[in-house]
């Protein structure tokens, strides 16, 4: 399996998945799921994340097999824990947007409610 990206090559948008498939019995389970948070990181932040986990959690050992320093390795960290952050707050973002429209008077409660469900 080659590498994954969360985000469409042609429009950039995130991608969601709608499709599980069993090989051994061929049973397909169809809906829209959005991707788990570590999933929908950049790839180099996952490559990052699965080497700090390799490497038992240890900054330093990270720090040794990418041939950086130590406070190189802790900032990169510090991004990773930031971008994973900001993936929440974009959500609240979004929640919030739809209740203001639905306050408004924009969406009606079951469009609100189908908006923040695919949230």
């Amino acid at each position: 399996m080659g590498s994954f990206s969360a985000k469409c090559n042609s429009c950039d948008g995130p991608l969601e998945i709608s499709e599980l498939t069993c090989r051994a019995c061929d049973l397909t389970i169809r809906g829209s799921v959005q991707l788990p948070r570590l999933a929908r990181l950049s790839s180099s932040d996952c490559q990052f994340i699965e080497l700090f986990v390799l490497s038992g959690g240890s900054l330093k050992q990270v720090g040794k097999h990418m041939n950086l320093s130590y406070p190189t390795v802790r900032n990169r960290l510090d991004k990773v824990i930031e971008n994973i952050q900001q993936l929440d707050e974009s959500k609240k973002a979004a929640r919030a947007e739809i209740i203001a429209a639905l306050e408004r008077g924009e969406l009606s409660a079951d469009d609100a409610l189908e908006q923040l469900n695919k949230l």
